[in-house]
């Protein structure tokens, strides 16, 4: 897998080369999606009664409409998806990892979520409320260039100090690759995501400090015509 590949499929644009496993938006929308085949009720008082039925209360409607880019009527199927995953109205890692762990039963993907959860707990309180993932899905699904490319920047430092070190890159291959599990081709050998490492630096760390930027994360990105291309691709997926 060449590294535009894996930057694209931790994205969740770009699937792995045997063109069945998908990436992180389409896990993610699927998620809530299964909810998606019953119609939001015309009736705007009894989903505003739906979104204070849980433990957790969200923000109202309206102001999740103003802060994402999702309509009333998205926003609506998506909670009822959330809901029935998550009758208190949050997630808690444990809980998370559960969930994504259904999608790679050929592997473990326990490391890789945990990092996943990390991104979308925006306020570190331990937890995913509808608000946090509706933002960060708004993110990866609807935002510009340059706020996909920050919240994956996000997800790779994973101390949060606004640098992505080898040592972090490695440990989110590492992961990547123990979430595909038996699914790669050609077998993975111990040393390749070390090497995928040292070609994302290559590639990446234009000064040669040993770590990437957020400019340097983003410039690299937005000049190769790959990323660019398949970022436009689920801009309308619900």
């Amino acid at each position: 897998m060449s590294v535009v590949m894996l930057i694209l499929y931790l994205l969740g644009y770009a699937c792995p080369q045997n063109g069945n496993r998908r990436g992180v938006g389409a896990r993610l929308r699927k998620l809530f999606l299964c909810s998606a085949a019953k119609k939001p009720s015309a009736n705007s008082v009894e989903d505003e009664l739906e979104l204070s039925a849980v433990r957790h209360r969200p923000e109202g409607l309206e102001q999740l409409e103003a802060q994402t880019r999702f309509s009333r009527k998205e926003l609506q199927i998506l909670y009822r998806g959330f809901k029935n995953e998550c009758p208190s109205g949050v997630v808690n890692e444990d809980t998370f990892k559960d969930i994504y762990s259904q999608f790679f039963p050929q592997g473990d993907a326990s490391t890789y979520a945990h990092f996943l959860f990390n991104a979308f707990d925006t306020d570190h309180d331990g937890s995913v409320s509808f608000e946090d993932f509706v933002t960060g899905l708004s993110i990866l699904l609807r935002g510009t260039v340059q706020e996909k490319l920050n919240w994956a920047f996000n997800l790779y430092d994973i101390n949060k100090d606004g640098y992505i070190t080898k040592e972090e890159m490695l440990d989110i291959m590492k992961a990547i690759y123990n979430m595909m599990g038996k699914c790669t081709y050609p077998i993975l050998k111990e040393e390749t995501p070390r090497q995928h490492v040292e070609i994302f630096f290559q590639k990446m760390d234009k000064n040669k400090d040993g770590v990437v930027t957020i400019d340097e994360f983003i410039d690299c990105c937005q000049n190769d015509e790959n990323i660019m291309r398949s970022m436009q691709l689920f801009e309308n997926v619900i």
